[in-house]
């Protein structure tokens, strides 16, 4: 239907009438984004005249303004109506009834209302001491009464706005600050506030007041179609959920992708991200163009004073070739051709790097307007300037985010485009794809002293994740694609084949090291043959740590590193040529032989629990232990049933388990029997942690079967039913038989929660098979267990028998 129809429907100025056309124009389709939100705002125009004009018949000196986003003609289906009755005092007791007759009916409609009935000196002086009531009428209209007035009060607010701005827009720049500490960054976020993040619809109006002070404004580019973006988001959010809402959660993302006709959540994602990344490159940009004009009106007097008047010249300092430093950026020197130099700009992005400094925006389009491609492979500067680049540390993101804005790094790495703003949707990973990388080389980049090849170390943390943008394994497309970049970049044959290894195994060490028993001999063997040297074995470890320290703060801990650094002494041993075909157990610690010693003799479990810290590396400045957690210590007797016992009783207790590690324990001679001893670490889910002594008399009554744990754990399942939350996938459990020689190697892949690591270890006690060890850790919502098993004999299941046990076990935990 036309707005013209639709407006029809509203001649009658009632709220029947507006109600009937509003929803015709919401719901029809016929129209969206810009148009619809203008034809929205033009039909409530039409309403609230109505509904001033019936009030206001005698009344002078009296205005209805729309302000904010109503102000600027745009109106999402659940926006809230921000006006302004303006009034010249002359009449007060009217200007209430009048502003009586437009409230009324717009809350019968059950519509937003922010509103304020104010003089124009009143509304100035709000202005002058609530910035979001100044922007707010920065964008004022004029709906309805005495145009003169509402022109006036315009023109008065632009010009405080333009005199209070040196004074004003620091501490708006201060606010907005403080607002992405609280809302995060909309380009990176699962589920962004659209409006409040920082790139988000905030920040496209605030730039949008920043160029009304003259003092600076934004770069134009692709901003209006970004902020377009985001509201057509957000229109479609509204009408697929009924709320008047800026946060775009999980569970409506398909919803919203399919109102705008998206393929899916994810391309709905990148869309958002893109024009995230725009708004916030922008707002970079214009703050930094705020504060150089701040700084020069601070000092010029002075300098006019000192020169005897006329106008400085800014210096300019050589950081490269055709490089300079001026005003706090760099810039391209005057004599600069980059028609004729295909390296400046990654010569350029490296110096600013190095420097600690922003790349000019001028500098950054006039190199994309005017770069030739580098030939192939490219010249050796060409790949050594990437490498300084990605060496330079926390300054590489700014400066690596200036050159995608302006297509840059797609032109350089073609592959980049498919990472470029890629969602990842693992609560563990706390930026896109292509983010990930970059972080990832900043960390190791405080790795390249612990390698000989620094610049492979770089080079591969840029490129690790690459083959995300692919289907299937990523590891494995990333193999193929790092190959390819690698030559054309300029490295030589076996650099390549360093580079695609690190790619391909780059989750191999960590993996292994945390699912897998470090005693088999075949578990050190199978990563040794993989890896094929210690060159390259000495990358993958930093590169492991920069990988994980780059996704977010659950994808990394001191015990986590331990289990690596344990790896890879191990592999490394492999690797210089040593026998592992007989293993040596690791010796038990004093405490955990006395405990060991203890079960023996009493017959029953003994633990011990205590909270434990890490004083800081060799290599890393002084402070306070590191917390690693509570390490809960148990021997027991070896029977059946250990492992449920042990997690039941924790499940009861609100323990919530970190990591757990189960073996057989081998006692000093003499000492009769065997044991099994847990190593664990925990924390309460609640409150404080139980009394080792509790923990131990439950502990033995679940081992000789008069603690029924299945039923109160169900018991408080039923008491206390879990809140609705994202649907997480099914569990998955899978067979890995080249793992060991020695056991049966069956892997668990399913959303953490209370009692699952019972659930499971009652599961194998079931199917009759024995955990010669048990490997535990939880990444996020996730939990990956490998349990290494036998049958009763002590020898590796039967392949048809193993299959059988996984399916069992899958059933189990879908169940």
């Amino acid at each position: 239907m036309s707005s013209t129809d639709v407006r029809k429907d509203a001649e009658d100025s009632g709220p029947s009438g507006y109600a009937a056309a509003r929803l015709r124009l919401l719901t029809e389709g016929a129209q969206s984004g810009p148009p619809r939100r203008a034809a929205l705002a033009n039909l409530t125009d039409d309403w609230l005249t109505g509904l001033f004009a019936a009030g206001a018949e005698r009344l002078r000196g009296v205005s209805l303004v729309a302000v904010g986003g109503y102000g600027r003609g745009e109106l999402s289906p659940r926006s809230d109506l921000d006006l302004l009755l303006l009034h010249d005092g002359n009449d007060s007791d009217a200007v209430a009834a009048l502003a009586d007759r437009i409230w009324y009916p717009v809350w019968d409609l059950g519509l937003a209302l922010d509103h304020s009935v104010r003089t124009p000196a009143e509304a100035r002086k709000t202005a002058g001491e609530d910035l979001k009531v100044q922007l707010g009428l920065l964008d004022a209209r004029h709906i309805a009464g005495d145009l003169g007035l509402t022109a006036g009060l315009r023109t008065a607010v632009l010009a405080d706005w333009r005199n209070q701005a040196p004074k004003r827009l620091p501490e708006l720049q201060e606010l907005s600050a403080e607002r992405a500490e609280r809302q995060g960054e909309l380009q990176y976020l699962l589920e962004p506030d659209l409006k409040e993040a920082r790139g988000g619809l905030r920040d496209a109006t605030i730039l949008r007041a920043v160029a009304a002070s003259w003092l600076a404004d934004a770069p134009r580019e692709g901003l209006a179609d970004a902020r377009r973006r985001l509201l057509d988001v957000r229109d479609a959010l509204h009408l697929t959920t009924g709320r008047a809402t800026d946060r775009l959660a999980l569970q409506e993302q398909d919803q919203v992708a399919a109102e705008l006709g998206l393929l899916d959540a994810d391309t709905l994602l990148r869309q958002v991200y893109e024009a995230a990344r725009v708004i916030s490159y922008a707002s970079d940009v214009t703050w930094r163009e705020v504060g150089r004009v701040l700084r020069s009106r601070a000092v010029r007097p002075r300098l006019r004073a000192m020169l005897g008047g006329g106008k400085p010249t800014a210096e300019r300092s050589p950081l490269a070739e055709g490089v300079v430093e001026q005003d706090g950026e760099v810039v391209l020197a005057r004599a600069a051709r980059p028609e004729r130099d295909p390296v400046l700009p990654l010569r350029a992005a490296a110096a600013a790097a190095q420097a600690g400094l922003p790349l000019s925006l001028h500098a950054v389009r006039r190199m994309a307007a005017a770069m030739r491609p580098l030939p192939t492979p490219w010249p050796a500067e060409a790949r050594e300037q990437l490498v300084t680049l990605l060496g330079s540390g926390r300054p590489t993101v700014e400066v690596w985010e200036a050159l995608e804005a302006e297509g840059l790094i797609t032109r350089f790495l073609p592959d980049w485009e498919r990472v470029r703003c890629r969602p990842q949707r693992n609560a563990v990973h706390i930026w896109t794809v292509d983010r990930h990388l970059i972080e990832t080389a900043v960390r190791a980049s405080e790795f390249t002293r612990r390698v000989h090849r620094p610049d492979l170390l770089l080079v591969a943390a840029l490129l690790h994740d690459i083959g995300k943008g692919w289907p299937g394994d990523h590891s494995v497309a990333g193999e193929i694609i790092a190959k390819d970049v690698a030559a054309r970049i300029g490295f030589d044959r076996d650099d390549v084949a360093v580079l695609s290894t690190l790619v391909r195994h780059h989750l191999l060490l960590v993996d292994t090291a945390t699912r897998r028993d470090l005693e088999d001999p075949a578990t050190v063997r199978s990563v040794a043959e993989a890896i094929g040297s210690q060159g390259t074995l000495e990358l993958l470890h930093a590169l492991t740590e920069a990988d994980a320290l780059a996704t977010g703060p659950a994808a990394w801990s001191s015990w986590r590193g331990s289990l690596v650094a344990d790896l890879v002494k191990r592999v490394a041993a492999v690797l210089a040529g040593d026998d592992l075909d007989e293993p040596e157990a690791a010796a038990p610690t004093a405490e955990q032989e006395r405990l060991s010693i203890e079960a023996i003799a009493t017959g029953s479990p003994v633990l011990a629990l205590r909270a434990q810290t890490e004083p800081p590396a060799e290599d890393q400045p002084p402070g306070d232990p590191e917390p690693l957690g509570v390490e809960l210590l148990i021997a027991v007797p070896d029977q059946p049933g250990v492992l449920p016992a042990v997690a039941g009783v924790l499940a009861m207790h609100r323990l919530t388990v970190r990591t757990a590690e189960l073996r057989a324990l081998d006692l000093p001679d003499g000492v009769e029997g065997s044991v099994l001893l847990l190593d664990w670490r925990v924390a309460a889910e609640y409150g404080s942690l139980p009394q080792a002594a509790r923990l131990r008399a439950d502990l033995v009554r679940a081992l000789d079967g008069s603690l029924d744990i299945a039923g109160r754990l169900a018991e408080r399942d039923a008491a206390y039913p879990r809140r609705r939350g994202v649907v997480a996938p099914p569990a998955r459990v899978s067979v890995h038989p080249a793992a060991s020689r020695l056991a049966t190697v069956i892997e668990v892949r399913a959303q953490d929660a209370p009692g699952l690591l019972f659930r499971i270890g009652r599961a194998l006690e079931d199917a009759s098979v024995r955990v010669r060890s048990a490997h535990v850790s939880t990444l996020g919502a996730n939990a990956v267990d490998a349990f290494y098993v036998t049958g009763p004999e002590g020898a590796p299941l039967p392949s048809e028998e193993a299959a059988s046990v996984a399916r069992k076990l899958e059933e189990t935990l879908r169940g």
